[in-house]
């Protein structure tokens, strides 16, 4: 698992987490249980603390990083797709942030949100809980229950895939 500490920041990461051999996690980051970080991700916490919650995926590619007084926290129950940008944001339970969706400083994500692939949610921006998100930031409609209940399969998905690989995945060259 490639740890990596910067002067006195050291990551802590729980035990049931996956955290693929690609992968970097630097300084100030924190991941709690059943978090997955799949390959080829970089988190960074370097200027602020990042904080993963329980049951979080990171899919591959996804860049994390802060800016110092733009802390990130993830989570729980969030997936964030392939190739994503995430930037001193906040993402609150059981969203799911699309492939190559950049999140920027002080943006709130609400809960059950999701975020299409590509969209672009811009500083400070509030996104209200249940929202699909498409585009620039823009809010298209409220989510249904069964949308809801998707975003929530998608994540528990990742969690047994991140435990199964945890035990299961050895390199064989």
């Amino acid at each position: 698992m490639p740890l990596y500490q910067l002067d006195d920041l050291i990551p802590r990461i729980d035990p049931s987490a996956y955290v693929a051999d690609s992968a970097d996690i630097i300084g100030n980051v924190t991941l709690e249980a059943g978090v997955s970080i799949w390959s080829h991700v970089s988190i960074r916490g370097d200027n602020d603390a990042i904080l993963i919650r329980r049951g979080t995926n990171i899919q591959e590619g996804s860049v994390l990083h802060v800016d110092e007084g733009c802390p990130m926290e993830i989570g729980p129950n969030v997936t964030v797709g392939h190739q994503a940008m995430l930037h001193g944001c906040t993402i609150h339970e059981g969203a799911l942030v699309g492939m190559q969706a950049i999140v920027l400083n002080n943006a709130v994500i609400g809960r059950n949100c999701l975020i299409g692939a590509g969209a672009i949610i811009p500083e400070d921006r509030v996104i209200p809980d249940n929202s699909l998100v498409i585009g620039i930031g823009k809010i298209v409609r409220e989510l249904s229950p069964e949308e809801i209940a998707g975003l929530h399969k998608n994540t528990a998905h990742y969690v047994a895939r991140g435990q199964h690989y945890r035990t299961a995945l050895k390199r064989i060259g």
